[in-house]
Protein backbone atom coordinates (compact mmCIF):
# COMPACT_ATOMS: atom_id res chain seq x y z
CA UNK A 1 0.00 0.00 0.00
CA UNK A 2 1.50 3.35 -0.99
CA UNK A 3 1.79 6.39 1.30
CA UNK A 4 -1.20 8.26 -0.12
CA UNK A 5 -3.51 5.23 -0.23
CA UNK A 6 -2.73 4.28 3.34
CA UNK A 7 -3.62 7.75 4.60
CA UNK A 8 -6.66 7.96 2.31
CA UNK A 9 -7.99 4.65 3.65
CA UNK A 10 -7.23 5.69 7.22
CA UNK A 11 -9.17 8.92 6.80
CA UNK A 12 -12.14 7.08 5.29
CA UNK A 13 -12.28 4.58 8.14
CA UNK A 14 -11.68 7.01 10.96
CA UNK A 15 -13.65 10.02 9.68
CA UNK A 16 -15.18 12.38 12.17
CA UNK A 17 -14.50 10.03 15.09
CA UNK A 18 -10.76 10.37 14.52
CA UNK A 19 -11.00 14.15 14.34
CA UNK A 20 -12.82 14.28 17.65
CA UNK A 21 -10.32 11.97 19.39
CA UNK A 22 -7.13 13.45 17.90
CA UNK A 23 -8.18 17.01 18.56
CA UNK A 24 -9.67 16.62 22.02
CA UNK A 25 -6.57 18.27 23.51
CA UNK A 26 -6.57 21.23 21.11
CA UNK A 27 -7.39 24.47 22.94
CA UNK A 28 -10.19 26.83 21.99
CA UNK A 29 -9.12 29.74 19.81
CA UNK A 30 -11.12 32.83 18.94
CA UNK A 31 -9.94 34.37 15.70
CA UNK A 32 -8.01 37.63 16.03
CA UNK A 33 -7.60 38.12 12.29
CA UNK A 34 -9.25 40.79 10.15
CA UNK A 35 -12.97 40.29 9.57
CA UNK A 36 -12.56 39.06 5.98
CA UNK A 37 -10.21 36.34 7.19
CA UNK A 38 -12.24 35.42 10.28
CA UNK A 39 -15.16 35.08 7.81
CA UNK A 40 -18.27 35.14 10.03
CA UNK A 41 -21.62 33.95 8.72
CA UNK A 42 -24.08 36.86 8.48
CA UNK A 43 -27.55 37.46 7.08
CA UNK A 44 -27.75 39.36 3.79
CA UNK A 45 -30.96 39.94 1.85
CA UNK A 46 -32.69 37.24 3.85
CA UNK A 47 -30.07 34.54 3.42
CA UNK A 48 -26.98 33.35 5.25
CA UNK A 49 -23.67 34.29 3.61
CA UNK A 50 -20.05 34.26 4.71
CA UNK A 51 -18.03 37.46 4.76
CA UNK A 52 -14.85 37.01 2.68
CA UNK A 53 -12.26 39.15 0.94
CA UNK A 54 -14.00 41.45 -1.54
CA UNK A 55 -11.25 41.38 -4.14
CA UNK A 56 -9.80 39.54 -7.12
CA UNK A 57 -10.55 35.82 -7.23
CA UNK A 58 -12.79 35.88 -4.16
CA UNK A 59 -15.44 38.15 -5.67
CA UNK A 60 -17.28 35.52 -7.78
CA UNK A 61 -17.96 33.54 -4.60
CA UNK A 62 -19.11 36.52 -2.51
CA UNK A 63 -22.65 35.29 -1.81
CA UNK A 64 -22.04 31.54 -1.97
CA UNK A 65 -22.56 29.65 1.26
CA UNK A 66 -21.34 26.04 1.42
CA UNK A 67 -22.33 25.44 5.04
CA UNK A 68 -23.71 21.99 4.27
CA UNK A 69 -20.28 20.74 3.16
CA UNK A 70 -17.48 19.71 5.49
CA UNK A 71 -14.46 21.93 6.21
CA UNK A 72 -11.03 21.44 7.80
CA UNK A 73 -12.33 22.55 11.18
CA UNK A 74 -11.44 20.19 14.03
CA UNK A 75 -15.00 20.68 15.30
CA UNK A 76 -16.45 19.45 12.01
CA UNK A 77 -19.47 17.17 12.39
CA UNK A 78 -20.52 16.97 8.74
CA UNK A 79 -19.73 13.54 7.26
CA UNK A 80 -18.28 12.93 3.81
CA UNK A 81 -20.91 12.61 1.06
CA UNK A 82 -22.17 9.01 1.10
CA UNK A 83 -21.28 6.87 -1.92
CA UNK A 84 -24.29 6.75 -4.23
CA UNK A 85 -25.29 4.30 -6.96
CA UNK A 86 -28.05 5.51 -9.27
CA UNK A 87 -29.93 4.64 -12.44
CA UNK A 88 -29.44 6.76 -15.54
CA UNK A 89 -32.64 8.67 -16.43
CA UNK A 90 -34.44 7.02 -19.32
CA UNK A 91 -36.55 10.00 -20.41
CA UNK A 92 -33.69 12.43 -21.22
CA UNK A 93 -31.83 12.41 -24.51
CA UNK A 94 -28.18 13.40 -24.27
CA UNK A 95 -27.13 16.48 -26.24
CA UNK A 96 -23.44 16.63 -27.25
CA UNK A 97 -23.42 20.42 -27.67
CA UNK A 98 -24.98 20.98 -24.23
CA UNK A 99 -22.54 18.50 -22.76
CA UNK A 100 -19.59 20.39 -24.25
CA UNK A 101 -20.79 23.66 -22.70
CA UNK A 102 -21.15 21.98 -19.31
CA UNK A 103 -17.72 20.35 -19.68
CA UNK A 104 -16.17 23.78 -20.29
CA UNK A 105 -18.25 25.70 -17.73
CA UNK A 106 -16.05 27.47 -15.19
CA UNK A 107 -19.04 28.01 -12.96
CA UNK A 108 -19.65 24.25 -12.83
CA UNK A 109 -16.16 22.77 -12.80
CA UNK A 110 -14.57 23.08 -15.42
CA UNK A 111 -13.94 19.45 -16.38
CA UNK A 112 -11.25 20.76 -18.76
CA UNK A 113 -9.17 21.63 -15.69
CA UNK A 114 -8.35 17.92 -15.32
CA UNK A 115 -9.06 16.27 -18.69
CA UNK A 116 -7.77 16.66 -22.25
CA UNK A 117 -10.40 16.35 -24.99
CA UNK A 118 -10.35 16.49 -28.80
CA UNK A 119 -11.57 20.10 -28.97
CA UNK A 120 -9.00 22.88 -28.77
CA UNK A 121 -10.05 24.28 -25.40
CA UNK A 122 -7.72 26.47 -23.37
CA UNK A 123 -6.58 25.68 -20.77
CA UNK A 124 -6.81 21.91 -20.42
CA UNK A 125 -5.15 20.00 -17.59
CA UNK A 126 -3.90 16.45 -17.27
CA UNK A 127 -4.52 15.68 -13.60
CA UNK A 128 -7.16 13.20 -14.76
CA UNK A 129 -6.92 10.74 -17.67
CA UNK A 130 -7.12 11.95 -21.27
CA UNK A 131 -10.58 11.63 -22.82
CA UNK A 132 -9.40 12.07 -26.43
CA UNK A 133 -10.35 8.48 -27.31
CA UNK A 134 -12.80 7.82 -24.48
CA UNK A 135 -15.65 6.95 -26.86
CA UNK A 136 -13.56 4.24 -28.49
CA UNK A 137 -13.58 2.30 -25.22
CA UNK A 138 -17.28 1.56 -25.88
CA UNK A 139 -18.40 1.84 -22.26
CA UNK A 140 -22.15 1.65 -21.81
CA UNK A 141 -23.83 5.00 -21.24
CA UNK A 142 -25.21 3.81 -17.91
CA UNK A 143 -21.69 3.01 -16.68
CA UNK A 144 -20.35 6.40 -17.79
CA UNK A 145 -23.28 8.10 -16.09
CA UNK A 146 -22.34 6.39 -12.82
CA UNK A 147 -18.68 7.36 -13.28
CA UNK A 148 -19.62 11.02 -13.45
CA UNK A 149 -22.35 10.86 -10.83
CA UNK A 150 -20.12 9.23 -8.20
CA UNK A 151 -16.86 7.60 -9.30
CA UNK A 152 -16.28 6.34 -5.76
CA UNK A 153 -18.89 3.64 -6.37
CA UNK A 154 -16.54 2.21 -9.01
CA UNK A 155 -13.15 3.11 -7.51
CA UNK A 156 -13.22 3.91 -3.79
CA UNK A 157 -9.86 5.72 -4.02
CA UNK A 158 -10.86 7.93 -6.96
CA UNK A 159 -10.16 11.62 -6.48
CA UNK A 160 -12.71 12.66 -9.11
CA UNK A 161 -15.42 14.71 -7.40
CA UNK A 162 -18.78 12.95 -6.88
CA UNK A 163 -20.47 15.42 -9.23
CA UNK A 164 -23.97 14.05 -8.89
CA UNK A 165 -23.86 12.89 -5.26
CA UNK A 166 -22.67 16.36 -4.17
CA UNK A 167 -25.31 18.17 -6.24
CA UNK A 168 -22.77 20.00 -8.41
CA UNK A 169 -24.40 18.62 -11.58
CA UNK A 170 -28.05 17.64 -12.00
CA UNK A 171 -29.05 14.25 -13.44
CA UNK A 172 -30.06 15.93 -16.72
CA UNK A 173 -26.71 17.72 -16.97
CA UNK A 174 -24.85 14.47 -16.40
CA UNK A 175 -26.79 12.83 -19.25
CA UNK A 176 -25.52 15.59 -21.56
CA UNK A 177 -21.98 15.14 -20.23
CA UNK A 178 -22.22 11.43 -21.01
CA UNK A 179 -23.17 12.25 -24.60
CA UNK A 180 -20.19 14.58 -24.92
CA UNK A 181 -17.49 12.28 -23.52
CA UNK A 182 -18.88 9.38 -25.57
CA UNK A 183 -18.37 11.53 -28.70
CA UNK A 184 -14.63 11.63 -28.02
CA UNK A 185 -13.35 9.11 -30.56
CA UNK A 186 -11.52 8.87 -33.85
CA UNK A 187 -7.96 9.21 -35.19
CA UNK A 188 -5.19 10.96 -33.21
CA UNK A 189 -5.72 14.68 -32.73
CA UNK A 190 -3.39 17.14 -34.48
CA UNK A 191 -3.17 20.43 -32.60
CA UNK A 192 -2.44 23.70 -34.38
CA UNK A 193 -1.04 25.07 -31.12
CA UNK A 194 1.15 22.67 -29.07
CA UNK A 195 0.31 24.63 -25.90
CA UNK A 196 -3.28 23.33 -26.01
CA UNK A 197 -2.05 19.91 -24.87
CA UNK A 198 -0.31 19.73 -21.45
CA UNK A 199 2.00 17.06 -22.86
CA UNK A 200 3.54 19.56 -25.29
CA UNK A 201 2.85 22.82 -23.46
CA UNK A 202 5.50 25.44 -22.82
CA UNK A 203 6.22 25.73 -19.11
CA UNK A 204 6.96 29.24 -17.87
CA UNK A 205 10.17 29.62 -15.91
CA UNK A 206 8.62 32.16 -13.58
CA UNK A 207 9.02 35.85 -12.92
CA UNK A 208 12.73 36.14 -12.35
CA UNK A 209 14.62 36.43 -9.06
CA UNK A 210 12.10 36.93 -6.27
CA UNK A 211 14.80 38.38 -3.99
CA UNK A 212 15.76 41.13 -6.44
CA UNK A 213 14.21 44.35 -5.03
CA UNK A 214 14.03 45.84 -8.54
CA UNK A 215 11.93 42.85 -9.59
CA UNK A 216 9.79 42.11 -6.53
CA UNK A 217 7.75 45.09 -5.24
CA UNK A 218 7.03 43.25 -1.99
CA UNK A 219 10.54 43.91 -0.70
CA UNK A 220 10.35 47.71 -0.62
CA UNK A 221 6.67 47.63 0.41
CA UNK A 222 7.37 45.37 3.37
CA UNK A 223 10.47 47.23 4.50
CA UNK A 224 8.54 50.52 4.55
CA UNK A 225 5.47 49.11 6.31
CA UNK A 226 7.49 47.19 8.90
CA UNK A 227 9.52 50.32 9.70
CA UNK A 228 6.28 52.20 10.35
CA UNK A 229 4.75 49.37 12.42
CA UNK A 230 7.92 49.01 14.51
CA UNK A 231 7.44 52.56 15.78
CA UNK A 232 3.65 52.40 16.15
CA UNK A 233 2.65 52.65 19.81
CA UNK A 234 -0.16 50.79 21.50
CA UNK A 235 -2.46 52.28 24.17
CA UNK A 236 0.21 51.79 26.84
CA UNK A 237 2.83 53.69 24.83
CA UNK A 238 4.98 50.68 24.05
CA UNK A 239 6.16 49.81 20.53
CA UNK A 240 7.85 46.82 18.89
CA UNK A 241 11.05 48.84 19.16
CA UNK A 242 10.67 48.97 22.93
CA UNK A 243 11.72 45.33 23.14
CA UNK A 244 13.23 44.66 19.71
CA UNK A 245 15.42 47.64 18.93
CA UNK A 246 16.68 48.10 15.42
CA UNK A 247 13.63 47.00 13.45
CA UNK A 248 12.70 43.82 11.61
CA UNK A 249 16.11 43.64 9.92
CA UNK A 250 17.62 42.78 13.31
CA UNK A 251 15.41 39.69 13.73
CA UNK A 252 18.05 37.48 12.12
CA UNK A 253 17.29 33.77 12.32
CA UNK A 254 13.91 34.19 14.03
CA UNK A 255 11.74 33.18 11.07
CA UNK A 256 13.73 29.97 10.49
CA UNK A 257 12.24 28.54 13.72
CA UNK A 258 8.54 29.08 12.96
CA UNK A 259 5.83 27.68 13.06
CA UNK A 260 6.34 26.72 16.69
CA UNK A 261 4.39 25.82 19.81
CA UNK A 262 3.82 28.95 21.92
CA UNK A 263 3.18 28.04 25.54
CA UNK A 264 1.54 31.41 26.29
CA UNK A 265 -1.30 30.60 23.88
CA UNK A 266 -1.08 26.81 24.21
CA UNK A 267 -1.02 26.26 20.44
CA UNK A 268 1.17 26.10 17.36
CA UNK A 269 1.53 29.46 15.64
CA UNK A 270 3.18 30.96 12.61
CA UNK A 271 4.59 34.49 12.87
CA UNK A 272 1.37 35.90 11.36
CA UNK A 273 -0.70 34.27 14.14
CA UNK A 274 1.63 35.46 16.88
CA UNK A 275 2.05 39.16 16.04
CA UNK A 276 -1.50 40.26 16.91
CA UNK A 277 -1.93 38.50 20.28
CA UNK A 278 1.66 39.41 21.23
CA UNK A 279 0.98 43.08 20.42
CA UNK A 280 -2.17 42.96 22.54
CA UNK A 281 -0.28 41.50 25.51
CA UNK A 282 2.68 43.88 25.29
CA UNK A 283 1.19 47.08 23.85
CA UNK A 284 -2.41 46.85 25.05
CA UNK A 285 -4.11 46.33 21.69
CA UNK A 286 -3.97 44.01 18.69
CA UNK A 287 -2.70 46.57 16.20
CA UNK A 288 -1.39 43.90 13.78
CA UNK A 289 -4.36 41.56 13.11
CA UNK A 290 -3.61 38.43 11.10
CA UNK A 291 -4.08 38.63 7.32
CA UNK A 292 -4.20 42.42 7.44
CA UNK A 293 -1.73 44.24 5.19
CA UNK A 294 0.32 45.53 8.15
CA UNK A 295 0.64 42.01 9.51
CA UNK A 296 1.63 40.44 6.19
CA UNK A 297 4.19 43.15 5.41
CA UNK A 298 5.67 43.00 8.91
CA UNK A 299 5.89 39.21 8.72
CA UNK A 300 7.58 39.49 5.33
CA UNK A 301 10.18 41.91 6.70
CA UNK A 302 10.91 39.59 9.64
CA UNK A 303 11.32 36.66 7.24
CA UNK A 304 13.62 38.68 4.99
CA UNK A 305 16.00 38.97 7.94
CA UNK A 306 16.48 35.19 7.70
CA UNK A 307 16.81 34.99 3.91
CA UNK A 308 19.20 32.23 2.95
CA UNK A 309 19.18 30.67 6.41
CA UNK A 310 18.16 27.04 6.73
CA UNK A 311 14.77 26.33 8.25
CA UNK A 312 15.34 24.78 11.65
CA UNK A 313 12.02 24.14 13.38
CA UNK A 314 12.26 22.21 16.65
CA UNK A 315 9.66 19.46 16.31
CA UNK A 316 10.82 17.38 19.27
CA UNK A 317 8.21 18.36 21.89
CA UNK A 318 5.07 16.27 22.41
CA UNK A 319 2.93 19.29 21.47
CA UNK A 320 4.72 19.73 18.14
CA UNK A 321 4.57 16.03 17.33
CA UNK A 322 0.82 15.93 18.00
CA UNK A 323 0.27 19.08 15.95
CA UNK A 324 2.29 17.64 13.07
CA UNK A 325 0.11 14.52 12.99
CA UNK A 326 -3.07 16.60 13.00
CA UNK A 327 -1.69 18.74 10.17
CA UNK A 328 -0.90 15.62 8.19
CA UNK A 329 -4.42 14.31 8.72
CA UNK A 330 -5.84 17.63 7.47
CA UNK A 331 -3.67 17.39 4.35
CA UNK A 332 -5.30 14.06 3.44
CA UNK A 333 -8.82 14.95 4.61
CA UNK A 334 -11.51 15.25 1.91
CA UNK A 335 -13.58 18.43 2.17
CA UNK A 336 -16.04 20.65 0.35
CA UNK A 337 -18.62 20.00 -2.33
CA UNK A 338 -15.96 18.44 -4.52
CA UNK A 339 -14.75 16.13 -1.76
CA UNK A 340 -11.08 16.94 -2.42
CA UNK A 341 -8.00 16.86 -0.21
CA UNK A 342 -4.81 18.91 -0.41
CA UNK A 343 -3.12 15.62 -1.31
CA UNK A 344 -5.18 15.36 -4.50
CA UNK A 345 -3.28 18.28 -6.00
CA UNK A 346 0.08 18.19 -4.24
CA UNK A 347 1.30 14.60 -4.06
CA UNK A 348 2.92 12.77 -6.94
CA UNK A 349 0.49 9.85 -6.57
CA UNK A 350 -2.37 12.24 -7.39
CA UNK A 351 -2.15 15.43 -9.45
CA UNK A 352 1.05 16.99 -8.14
CA UNK A 353 3.49 17.96 -10.87
CA UNK A 354 0.74 17.90 -13.51
CA UNK A 355 -1.41 20.65 -14.98
CA UNK A 356 -4.66 21.78 -13.38
CA UNK A 357 -5.90 23.82 -16.31
CA UNK A 358 -2.93 25.95 -17.32
CA UNK A 359 -1.27 25.86 -13.89
CA UNK A 360 1.35 23.29 -12.99
CA UNK A 361 0.67 22.00 -9.49
CA UNK A 362 3.56 22.12 -7.00
CA UNK A 363 4.52 19.01 -5.09
CA UNK A 364 4.49 18.74 -1.30
CA UNK A 365 8.17 17.77 -1.29
CA UNK A 366 9.29 20.91 -3.19
CA UNK A 367 8.73 22.33 -0.39
CA UNK A 368 5.86 24.82 -0.48
CA UNK A 369 6.33 27.22 2.44
CA UNK A 370 9.77 28.84 2.12
CA UNK A 371 8.71 31.62 -0.27
CA UNK A 372 5.63 32.80 1.68
CA UNK A 373 4.42 35.52 2.02
CA UNK A 374 4.33 35.91 -1.77
CA UNK A 375 3.67 38.91 -3.98
CA UNK A 376 0.84 38.11 -6.42
CA UNK A 377 1.46 40.03 -9.64
CA UNK A 378 -2.12 39.67 -10.85
CA UNK A 379 -3.52 41.32 -7.69
CA UNK A 380 -0.58 43.60 -6.81
CA UNK A 381 -0.77 42.32 -3.22
CA UNK A 382 1.17 40.10 -0.87
CA UNK A 383 -0.57 36.96 0.33
CA UNK A 384 0.54 34.96 3.32
CA UNK A 385 0.15 31.19 3.25
CA UNK A 386 -3.18 31.33 5.11
CA UNK A 387 -4.76 33.59 2.52
CA UNK A 388 -3.56 31.10 -0.07
CA UNK A 389 -5.12 28.25 1.94
CA UNK A 390 -8.41 30.14 2.03
CA UNK A 391 -8.34 30.75 -1.70
CA UNK A 392 -7.74 27.03 -2.32
CA UNK A 393 -10.91 26.15 -0.43
CA UNK A 394 -13.28 28.20 -2.58
CA UNK A 395 -13.01 26.19 -5.84
CA UNK A 396 -13.57 23.10 -3.68
CA UNK A 397 -16.96 24.44 -2.61
CA UNK A 398 -16.04 24.99 1.04
CA UNK A 399 -16.58 27.84 3.49
CA UNK A 400 -13.55 29.53 5.03
CA UNK A 401 -12.16 28.67 8.39
CA UNK A 402 -10.34 31.66 9.94
CA UNK A 403 -6.89 32.39 8.57
CA UNK A 404 -5.34 32.35 12.05
CA UNK A 405 -7.02 29.10 13.04
CA UNK A 406 -5.15 26.32 14.83
CA UNK A 407 -6.13 23.99 11.99
CA UNK A 408 -4.30 26.08 9.39
CA UNK A 409 -1.28 26.56 11.67
CA UNK A 410 -0.89 22.80 12.02
CA UNK A 411 -1.44 22.24 8.31
CA UNK A 412 1.28 24.81 7.63
CA UNK A 413 3.53 22.98 10.10
CA UNK A 414 3.07 19.76 8.11
CA UNK A 415 4.03 21.51 4.87
CA UNK A 416 7.01 23.10 6.62
CA UNK A 417 8.20 19.69 7.83
CA UNK A 418 9.36 19.01 4.26
CA UNK A 419 11.56 22.12 4.29
CA UNK A 420 13.88 21.35 7.19
CA UNK A 421 17.44 22.35 6.34
CA UNK A 422 16.43 24.30 3.24
CA UNK A 423 16.90 28.08 2.91
CA UNK A 424 14.16 30.66 3.37
CA UNK A 425 13.48 32.75 0.26
CA UNK A 426 10.67 35.16 1.18
CA UNK A 427 9.00 37.13 -0.22
CA UNK A 428 8.03 34.97 -3.14
CA UNK A 429 6.92 36.25 -6.51
CA UNK A 430 4.19 34.75 -8.65
CA UNK A 431 0.96 35.26 -10.54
Amino acid sequence: MNHWTSWRSFALIAGVAFAAAACSSVPEWTSQSIKESAAPIVEKDGKQVQIRYNEGPYSPYADTNWSKYRTLSYKESIPAPPVVKVEMPKDIKGDVAKGKKLFESRAKAPCTGCHVVRDDIWPMGDVGPSLVKFGDKKFKDEFVYQMIYDMRSINKDSFMPPWGASGAFTPEEIVHLVAYVQSQKGPPVKRKDPNIDPATRYVSEGFGDNLDPTNNPAIAMSEATAAKMWKKAGPNGKTCDSCHAGGAAKMTGVAAKWPRFVKTYNRVMAIEDFLGPHAKDTMGENIIPAQGNDNIHTTTAIKMASTGMAQNIDMSSPEMKEALERGKTSFYNRVGQRNHACADCHTEERGGGKFLGGRKLPLLAMPMNLHFPTYRTNFAKIWDMRKRFQWCTLPLGMNFIPGDSIEYAELELYLASFAQGKPLRAPGLGH
